[in-house]
């Protein structure tokens, strides 16, 4: 039988594979081929697999699937739920319930001149990224600094902005999201504490054109 480690170390594929279809909100698994045929050719780093970066890479990759599209954090393989934290640069702590019920779109931005966390649910802050960025918004490790059991990381984030938002027409362009992240795991890999530090404006300053929003759309 393979292990909550074995399959952290295999990867989102494994995760989902693993996982019956009464844990996903939807019913059904979510399929990743789309994203994961993009980001090949769009990444600017490359890593071993068996490399640090490499695993911290899918590590994440199977936290962010599980937050997406599993409502029970007890179903999670990715997270200690009981210890599990989260903060955005040095902010309010979110727990594990508190992460799948709003999710990370809302807890990673929060309150912002261009965007309120308060005034958009999972469901919506979801619809209204994958609306403005229809070919994904893909994530990649750049650097890994320190190894388990506290790993420290720089990643990027992007997309190209090919869909409105929020009112706001797209550019077309390629949009880049740079930050460090601190993550304390268990022995078998689990997530304890997850501390994210970036400028949550550089982002959404682009997708308006640097024009703060009013109720969640462009004047």
């Amino acid at each position: 039988m393979t292990t909550r480690k074995e399959l952290l170390l295999q990867g989102r594929a494994s995760a989902i594979a693993a996982t019956p279809a009464a844990q996903w909100r939807d019913g059904k698994a979510p399929d990743y081929g789309f994203s994961d045929a993009q980001i090949p050719a769009q990444r600017i780093s490359q890593h071993a697999p068996d490399s640090l970066a490499g695993i911290v890479e899918r590590l994440v990759q199977v936290f962010e699937m599980e937050v997406t599209n599993k409502p029970d954090p007890a179903t999670w393989l990715s997270v200690a739920r009981d210890r599990f934290r989260m903060n955005i640069n040095g902010g309010e702590v979110s727990g594990a319930d508190a992460t799948a019920t709003h999710g990370t779109y809302n807890l990673l931005i929060g309150e912002s001149p261009y965007y309120s966390a308060k005034q958009e649910t999972f469901a919506s802050s979801h619809e209204a990224f994958h609306k403005t960025f229809p070919g994904g918004f893909l994530w990649e490790v750049l650097e890994v600094y320190s190894p388990p059991p506290v790993i420290a990381f720089k990643w990027r984030h992007w997309g190209v902005f090919a869909g409105p938002y929020k009112g706001f027409q797209p550019t077309g362009k390629t949009l880049e999201l740079f930050g460090m992240t601190l993550v304390r795991v268990t022995d078998d890999l689990q997530i304890v504490d997850l501390e994210h530090y970036y400028d949550n404006n550089t982002l959404l300053k682009e997708l308006t054109g640097g024009c703060p929003i009013a109720h969640g759309a462009a004047p």
